[in-house]
């Protein structure tokens, strides 16, 4: 038993930093994965890589080709708006019913999440000033809290994946979004604050708004298709 239980440890650690090294743009979109580089890159055995990211394909993060082999996804802007609209609907209907549900601890906690994102440091210190890991972790746990008082696993799910498929995408945007006009922090203030109003329709309005600000940076940035095969830095979708 012990020995099935650090086998599976370590299949998630491994899991969990691939795809953290998938969302932070780490191999650019289109790139193929090969299962020599990152068993040695990782420190383990390739069938545990080959597991691992066996597990990302039916989590969209990673393709796999028949007789090719596992690839990094490429990008379509049609894929983007797709994704874009049902993460929008999903999280829409997801805050109307952890409204409905939510407890008081479901409203602390959300507190908690809102505190922890507006003390993390947005940006690095650098000349591309790219978003930082811990922002972006901290941005997908304060989205993550306001649905969870819904209490449907499989609606959790989806918006768990379209996060995730955001932020992979997101990377494309990081120039595109960097000069958007906006107050990404106070977005998430008004989201809050109709959150604990108890008001789901003005919720579910900033939501979709607060997603649909960077989606329209993107399509008004005047990139195409093929930008997306460069990899770009994770941007706040």
């Amino acid at each position: 038993m012990a020995k099935s239980t650090d086998s599976e440890t370590l299949s998630k650690h491994i899991r969990d930093s691939l795809r953290d090294d998938i969302l932070s743009g780490r191999w650019a979109p289109g790139e193929k994965l090969q299962l020599s580089v990152l068993s040695k890159h990782y420190q383990t055995s390739s069938t545990v890589i080959r597991e691992a990211l066996t597990r990302l394909v039916g989590d969209r993060l990673v393709l796999l080709k028949p007789n090719r082999g596992f690839f990094v996804p490429t990008l379509s802007l049609s894929e983007l708006k797709d994704i874009n609209e049902l993460r929008c609907r999903s999280e829409e209907f997801g805050i109307g019913l952890a409204i409905e549900r939510g407890d008081l601890a479901w409203e602390s906690e959300l507190i908690a999440a809102h505190h922890t994102l507006e003390r993390t440091p947005y940006r690095e210190s650098t000349s591309n000033a790219q978003l930082t890991e811990a922002w972006n972790r901290a941005h997908q746990a304060f989205h993550a809290k306001l649905l969870e008082a819904c209490g449907v696993p499989v609606l959790i799910d989806l918006c768990s994946t379209l996060s995730d498929l955001s932020q992979l995408y997101g990377r494309w945007a990081g120039t595109a979004t960097r000069f958007t006009k906006r107050d990404i922090a106070q977005e998430h203030r008004d989201i809050l604050a109709a959150a604990l109003q108890r008001d789901a329709k003005r919720a579910s309005r900033l939501i979709r708004e607060h997603y649909e600000i960077t989606l329209n940076a993107i399509l008004k940035s005047g990139i195409d298709d093929g930008a997306g095969q460069h990899g770009k830095a994770p941007a706040n979708v």
